[in-house]
């Protein structure tokens, strides 16, 4: 069997675009010149059978009427349960379109547990627990804190996901704060990495065109920069390297800008929502 894994959103907090911004980016998304994208989420299987979702986005609905392999049969559906990250809403408000699920299992770090469990009904286990744990289709995962933007508050989890059958390993971190010694050895021994590409500088939310409350400090690692995770990633080339959680000023958006450009150059990725990839 393969690892089958699927980006059913890569954008950040609200979309894009986005439904207040008129930035540049956001204008060409809707005039069309710009292909939109959902919150951030993805699948993950190791048998083609047994699915688990990477984050549970507020765009879930429509994520999951656009991927057939997630489509119930007449007698069960193929979604085993959720990996939590964090507990951010865009990360953990799709779990409303669930409740009518019974028998999931939900894994997330203590603090997100205690913010989220006694909203539902399924069983809940810690995600950091030593030893990692094992899923339904045959892949072992671990957990790693990676940052926060709130000290005080829930951080944000990287999972590591491996098939016991071929070996293939994904590294699964669309939230990082600063870059870490444990992002290097998963990077090093994985084949695909799905990486947060919130922000390409770390500045770049300044300019946004909002209407409302104003923006606040990503408080995530800029992709660009000499202290930027593109710069760390050019240590790792053996992995496929893929940007996801990209936010609605990410020049990353946009085909034809130098960010893209240089990100191409480096061998990174940007994919467009529904992408599935095998590892």
């Amino acid at each position: 069997m393969v690892v089958r894994v699927v980006l059913l959103g890569t954008a950040a907090g609200g979309g894009f675009p986005r439904w207040n911004c008129a930035c540049a980016l956001c204008t060409a998304a809707r005039d069309g010149r710009l292909p939109a994208r959902t919150r951030e989420c993805a699948a993950v299987t190791g048998n083609g059978r047994d699915w688990w979702l990477l984050n549970a986005s507020p765009d879930l609905r429509a994520q999951f009427a656009a991927t057939p392999a997630l489509w119930p049969g007449p007698r069960d559906t193929p979604l085993r349960g959720v990996l939590l990250t964090d507990a951010e809403d865009d990360h953990a408000t799709g779990l409303a379109e669930l409740r009518g699920a019974a028998g999931l299992k939900i894994y997330a770090a203590s603090p997100v547990r205690a913010v989220l469990d006694r909203h539902a009904p399924w069983e809940w286990a810690d995600s950091l627990a030593d030893g990692g744990f094992v899923l339904a289709g045959g892949l072992v995962v671990t957990a790693y804190p990676v940052g926060t933007t709130n000290p005080t508050g829930p951080g944000w989890t990287a999972y590591r996901v491996e098939d016991l059958a071929s070996g293939r390993v994904l590294v699964y971190a669309p939230c990082v704060g600063a870059w870490s010694r444990v992002l290097d050895e998963l990077c090093a021994g994985a084949d695909c990495v799905l990486l947060d590409g919130t922000c390409f500088a770390a500045d770049e939310t300044d300019g946004a065109v909002r209407s409302g409350a104003g923006q606040a400090a990503p408080g995530h690692l800029p992709v660009g920069g000499p202290g930027g995770s593109l710069a760390a990633l050019a240590r790792h080339p053996g992995p496929r390297r893929i940007y996801t959680h990209l936010a609605d000023t990410n020049p990353l958006l946009d085909p034809a800008s130098p960010a893209r450009a240089r990100v191409t150059e480096h061998g990174a990725e940007i994919l467009p929502d529904g992408t599935e990839l095998v590892l």
